[in-house]
C-alpha cells in the first residue's frame, strides 16, 4: 500500500476507533465520559430515580393485600384469603418473566431510553388502575400488565454500566441494587401508612371521598405521581446505545466491537471497513454470562425466601421460636436496614470490589452469611436493649452482604457481553430470576409452616430448620461461584 493511501485509511479508522461517529448517541456518551471530571452525580441520580420508580409498586401492596382481597368478597372462608392473595402477588412476577427477554431485545435494537420511558409510563397507568380495582380479576390483570409492560430493570442495569467510566461502573451497578433494595422497603411503608386513610385519618379524609370509596388508592396514587415525575425527567437522559449509519447501512454495534475491528493493511478502502459487522455469539453458549445468571438465580431464590421468612419469623410468637414483634417493630427494623444498606453500598462496597473483585466478594460474603444466618434462632433468647440492637445489626449485615453479592453478579453479567447484547442478556437474567423469585415466597412460606409444627424435633427443631435450609441454598450458591468465569 502506498503511503498516501495508508494515510487516507488511517484517518477514518482512527475516527471510528475513537467513537467519533456523527449523530451517534452512544459515541456522544463515550466522548463525554472521556472528558468528564469529578463525581458523575447526575448519572447516579438518574439511575436511582428510575430504579426506585419501578421498585416501589412491587411490594407496596403487601401490607394491605389481605384486606383488599377480603373487601372483594371472593373468598368463601377467611382461611382462603391468602390463597387468592397469592395469585395477585405472583401475577406481577409472572408478567415480568414472560416479557423480560422481549424488552431486552427491544433495548438492544432501539435503545435503552425508550424502554425506560415505556416502563415508567406503565407504572403511572397500571399502578393507578390497580389502586382503583373493584374486583379480584381487575387487580390480577392490572398487576400482570404492570409486570409485563415494565421491562426497564434489565436495560437499566446495562445503562448503569454504559453511562459511567470504568472507575465508577461498579458503583453505578451498586446504585441499581441499592435503590432496588430501598424501594422494596419504602414501598411497604407507603402501603401500610396510606392504605385505608378514611379509617386511619377520619378527621382528614371522609368515607364518602374518593379515598374513602377506594381505600387502597392513595398509596398507589402517590407512587404513580412519583413515576410521572420520573417519566418527564427521563426524556432528557442520554441514550447509550451506539447507532452507526455508514454508507446507507445501519449498524447497531458497540464501542467494544469498534475497538476490536481489524486494522491490518488488507483493508484497502473505507468501504471494506463499512462492510465489517461483528457477529454476535449465542448468549446461551456464552458461559461467562450463563454461569453468572445461574449463580444469580440461586442467590435471588435465597434472598426472596429470606425476605418473606424474616417477617414471618419476627412477628411469630416466642413459643414458636419467633420474636413476638409487631408490624411496626418489623417496619422499624427494615427502615434501619435500608439506611444501613445505603451507607454500606456507597461507602464500603466500592473498596471491597476494588480489593477483591466481584467473584471473590460473592464467595467471601456468601460464606460469611452462613454462620450469621444460623445465629438468628438464638436471638430469641435475648431480651431488653440487646434484642433490638442485635436484630438490627444482624439484619443490616445480612442484607449488605446479600446486595453486595447480587451487585457483583450484575457486573459480571454485563461485562460478559458486548453492548449490542446487554439488553437481551439482562432480559434472560430477569426471566430466570423472576421464575426463581416466584418460587421463593411459596417455598419459604411452606417451609416456615412445616418447621413450626416440629418444635420438639431432635434435628434442628422449629425455626432452626428454616434457617438451616436457607443456608443450604446459600452454600450451593457459594459453591457455584467456583464455576464463574471472567470474560476475556
Amino acid at each position: 500500500m502506498r503511503e498516501s493511501e495508508r494515510e487516507e485509511l488511517e484517518v477514518p479508522l482512527l475516527r471510528l476507533k475513537n467513537g467519533f461517529h456523527e449523530n451517534c448517541p452512544g459515541c456522544k456518551v463515550e466522548q463525554d465520559k472521556e472528558m468528564q471530571t469529578g463525581f458523575p452525580i447526575k448519572g447516579f441520580f438518574t439511575i436511582w430515580m428510575v430504579v426506585l420508580c419501578t421498585a416501589l409498586p412491587i411490594s407496596s401492596l403487601f401490607p394491605f393485600l389481605y384486606f383488599m382481597i377480603r373487601d372483594f368478597h371472593i373468598a368463601e372462608k377467611e382461611e382462603d384469603i391468602g390463597y387468592y392473595a397469592g395469585y395477585v402477588g405472583c401475577s406481577f412476577m409472572l408478567g415480568r418473566a414472560l416479557t423480560s427477554v422481549f424488552w431486552g431485545v427491544i433495548a438492544d435494537r432501539y435503545g435503552r431510553k425508550p424502554v425506560i420511558i415505556i416502563g415508567t409510563i406503565t407504572v403511572v397507568i397500571f399502578n393507578t388502575l390497580f389502586g382503583l380495582s373493584v374486583n379480584f380479576w381487575m387487580a390480577v390483570i392490572t398487576r400482570f400488565l404492570l409486570g409485563s409492560l415494565n421491562g426497564l430493570l434489565g436495560p437499566i442495569k446495562a445503562y448503569a454500566v454504559e453511562i459511567f467510566s470504568e472507575e465508577y461502573q461498579a458503583l453505578g451497578v451498586s446504585t441499581v441494587s441499592t435503590a432496588w433494595g430501598i424501594g422494596l422497603i419504602i414501598g411497604p411503608a407507603l402501603g401500610g401508612f396510606l392504605a385505608q386513610p378514611a379509617e386511619k385519618y377520619p378527621t382528614i379524609i371522609s368515607k364518602d371521598s374518593l379515598f374513602g370509596r377506594f381505600p387502597y388508592f392513595l398509596p398507589c396514587l402517590c407512587i404513580s405521581v412519583f413515576a410521572l415525575v420520573v417519566t418527564i425527567l427521563a426524556f432528557w437522559i442520554p441514550e447509550t446505545l451506539h447507532n452507526h449509519n455508514t454508507g446507507g447501512k445501519k449498524l447497531h454495534d458497540s464501542f467494544e466491537a469498534l475497538e476490536a475491528m481489524p486494522s491490518s493493511p488488507t483493508l484497502r478502502s473505507l468501504k471494506e471497513m463499512e462492510d465489517f459487522e461483528p457477529k454476535s455469539e449465542s448468549l446461551f453458549r456464552n458461559w461467562p454470562l450463563m454461569s453468572a445468571i445461574i449463580v444469580y438465580c440461586i442467590f435471588s431464590l435465597h434472598d426472596m425466601a429470606y425476605t418473606e421468612i424474616f417477617s414471618l419469623w419476627a412477628v411469630s410468637s416466642r413459643k414458636y421460636g419467633g420474636l413476638s414483634y409487631s408490624t411496626e417493630d418489623v417496619g422499624e427494623v427494615l427502615a434501619i436496614t435500608g439506611f444501613g444498606l445505603l451507607i454500606f453500598q456507597l461507602s464500603f462496597y466500592p473498596f471491597f470490589v476494588r480489593k477483591f473483585g466481584p467473584i471473590k466478594i460473592a464467595r467471601i460474603f456468601g460464606a460469611l452469611s452462613i454462620p450469621l444466618l444460623q445465629l438468628y434462632p438464638y436471638l430469641t433468647f435475648l431480651s431488653g436493649i440487646m434484642l433490638p440492637l442485635l436484630v438490627n445489626c444482624a439484619s443490616v449485615l445480612k442484607n449488605s452482604l446479600s446486595v453486595s453479592i447480587i451487585t457483583g453478579l450484575f457486573v459480571l453479567q454485563n461485562k460478559a457481553v458486548a453492548q449490542n447484547q446487554r439488553g437481551a442478556a439482562n432480559g434472560i437474567a430477569m426471566t430466570a430470576m423472576s421464575l426463581f423469585k416466584a418460587a421463593g415466597p411459596a417455598g419459604g412460606g411452606a417451609l416456615f409452616s412445616w418447621a413450626q409444627k416440629r418444635q420438639d424435633a431432635n434435628f434442628f427443631p422449629g425455626d432452626q430448620m428454616v434457617f438451616f435450609v436457607l443456608n443450604i441454598i446459600e452454600l450451593i450458591g457459594v459453591l457455584m461461584t467456583f464455576c464463574l468465569v471472567l470474560k476475556n
